[in-house]
């Protein structure tokens, strides 16, 4: 069971890397001959948790992985041992070029005006990003987590997050992973080592009950079993 030591939190929605080219049909991981069939049952949890956040004056954030036309942050630049999935999607698929239409969020989740956007090289959104500035900037003590791919992306992140002192809110129908047994595995190590795990309609529901004013909620023990 979690246990929480101050009951206010000022939290913020992270959206990560749900783009057209993992996401989109037409996408560059689709011609890669991935099923985004559980990329996208994913897609109207999150736009419940934006909407939520939206409403009650949470900041949100979208994280967007890319890649330079040159190829100069390719991992195959800095790593000499990569697992063969990974590099045979770095080399042959262009995923995600800066400014292409594969890199942009997808149309269903796309930012809004007062909506953040963070560009990212690699997993963490945390990792040579101006996110945590931002964070800072905001007051910022939790951040929720929704998007892809669970055991990858949305785990680095929220790691890397923790250690920085951030605490974790991950939305459990909201992630989504092509590994499910190792989705399961990081809802686990959530649950188990980090923070929260909750449902996109617990969670909407929380934060809506125990609103008191922009970015000040109080969390009910009824979450933390």
């Amino acid at each position: 069971m979690a246990r929480i030591i101050s009951s206010k939190f000022h939290p913020v929605l992270v959206v990560i890397d749900m783009q057209n080219g993992f996401c989109a049909p037409g996408g560059s991981y689709e011609k890669f001959g991935a099923d985004i069939t559980l990329y996208r049952e994913i897609i109207p949890n999150i736009r419940k948790m934006i909407d939520a956040a939206h409403e009650l004056r949470i900041p949100v954030f979208y994280a967007q992985q890319v890649r330079e036309p040159s190829g100069i942050d390719l991992l195959t630049r800095m790593h000499r041992i990569i697992p063969k999935r990974r590099l045979e999607f770095s080399e042959n698929i262009r995923s995600c070029l800066i400014g292409t239409w594969d890199a942009e969020t997808i149309d269903e989740l796309a930012p809004g005006k007062n909506d953040h956007v963070i560009i990212k090289r690699r997993d963490s959104i945390f990792q040579d990003t101006e996110f945590e500035l931002w964070l800072k900037s905001i007051g910022a003590d939790t951040v929720i987590y929704t998007g892809i791919d669970t055991c990858i992306c949305v785990e680095n992140s929220l790691r890397e997050g923790f250690n920085k002192g951030y605490d974790v809110i991950l939305v459990e129908d909201a992630v989504a992973s092509v590994w499910p047994e190792l989705q399961k595995a990081t809802l686990e190590k959530v649950r188990g080592s980090f923070g929260l795990v909750l449902t996109a309609e617990q969670l909407a529901a929380m934060l809506r009950a125990n609103k008191r004013r922009a970015l000040t909620f109080t969390l009910s023990t009824e979450y933390l079993s």
